[in-house]
């Protein structure tokens, strides 16, 4: 067997700059800004996006560096009251641009400047030249536009691309198809959801398993998962490592890989099995909860957030543990825990988090003692 030093995790599918971007290649910068300012206003209400080009007006100052920078300063933050400008003196990789941009659904890329994993390749004949230099960069050409008055596709292009006559095309003035164009494929982009049921917790104050206890004639733990597998793809049922045997069989385990973080670890775990898909993630001490509940949660869910949670009924708090977690929570999640947090409400709370107020409040109510039980009328623990 091969030796390998370090674990092999599933990495997100990302690109360099990251999940959904592409490169406009083959046409001028004025014509690509053009063509990105139409889509970034057309989109950004449902998505969040970003675009990315170079200085076209070159340095302002004799070290060619702006502003404090120039005087030696690693970081220059501008707050300009409606929108901020961060300034880097480095050479940023992919790595960089990842952390910066991971909450961008769309990133178009100036591909004069910047290469992307996806291409829009336009055919002017005013960049020919440019374009026959760029060939290598045509690594997976979604739609090709033609420039007023051309009707071909250049010959060195198509010899390049594979099955060239297959991939759609378009007039560049065709605003409207082009925006129909990325609207399907921002739709293919929208994470799928995978469902996760809290039980790893140690029920100190109930005295017993929480997730065991039959509320429904079953343990509670695998109604909740019942109630999830109708609505998202794999579910899963979170726990501490050596606790899975008694978790029965009837749904997969997710031990958590972030040890003594609670829920958080639990969140973390499911993310660093699968990077790329939305977890919704339920608490297994909620014995109102309903099908109707979580439904509503999907529903409204919006892919641009971070995540989507109900509003407390008890502390009009986001409520953490009845939500769903976009996979652009990971990162964020992280950076919360490099800086000493794992609390999953604050992330809530100081990150783009949708707040729903849920259609029956009661069903968010959890117990954690016998006495609790009682009050809601639910017999004996």
């Amino acid at each position: 067997m091969q030796h390998s030093k370090h674990p092999k995790l599933p990495r997100p599918a990302l690109g360099r700059f990251g999940r959904n971007e592409w490169a406009f290649v083959g046409t001028t910068c004025g014509n690509i800004q053009q063509l990105a300012r139409h889509l970034v206003s057309a989109l950004g209400d449902s998505y969040q996006c970003a675009y990315l080009d170079a200085d076209h007006a070159g340095a302002d100052t004799e070290a060619g560096l702006p502003g404090m920078l120039a005087a030696g300063a690693a970081i220059e933050y501008t707050d300009a009251i409606h929108s901020h400008q961060l300034r880097v003196n480095a050479k940023w990789g992919a790595h960089q641009f990842r952390q910066v941009l991971n909450e961008a659904d769309l990133v178009l890329v100036n591909g004069n400047h910047h290469e992307a994993v996806a291409q829009v390749v336009v055919i002017d004949p005013v960049k020919e030249n440019s374009l026959r230099k760029r060939l290598s960069q045509l690594t997976d050409v979604r739609l090709i536009l033609l420039a007023e008055g051309v009707e071909q596709v250049f010959d060195f292009v198509e010899n390049t691309l594979p099955d060239a006559e297959k991939i759609p095309r378009l007039r560049l003035t065709d605003q409207a198809g082009i925006l129909r164009f990325f609207e399907q494929e921002m739709l293919k982009k929208i994470p799928p959801v995978n469902g996760l049921v809290l039980a790893g917790g140690r029920s100190l104050r109930m005295g017993r398993d929480k997730g065991a206890i039959a509320w429904h004639g079953k343990p509670q733990r695998e109604y909740a998962a019942d109630m999830l597998k109708n609505l998202c793809g794999e579910v899963f049922i979170s726990c501490r490592p050596g606790q899975e045997p008694d978790m029965g069989i009837a749904y997969p385990t997710l031990p958590d890989t972030f040890a003594d973080l609670g829920p958080y670890g639990a969140i973390l775990s499911a993310f660093r099995q699968a990077p790329d898909h939305a977890w919704l993630v339920v608490a297994c001490d909620l014995p109102l909860l309903d099908h109707t509940t979580l439904d509503f949660l999907l529903k409204n869910r919006q892919p641009r957030r971070v995540a989507t949670a109900f509003e407390s009924p008890f502390d009009q708090m986001p409520e953490p543990l009845i939500a769903l977690w976009e996979p652009k929570s990971y990162a964020v999640l992280l950076s919360f825990l490099a800086q000493g947090y794992s609390c999953p409400r604050k992330v809530l709370l100081n990150s783009d988090t949708l707040i729903l107020q849920a259609p029956e409040p009661e069903t968010l109510t959890n117990v954690n003692t016998p006495e609790e039980v009682i009050e809601l009328g639910l017999g004996k623990v």
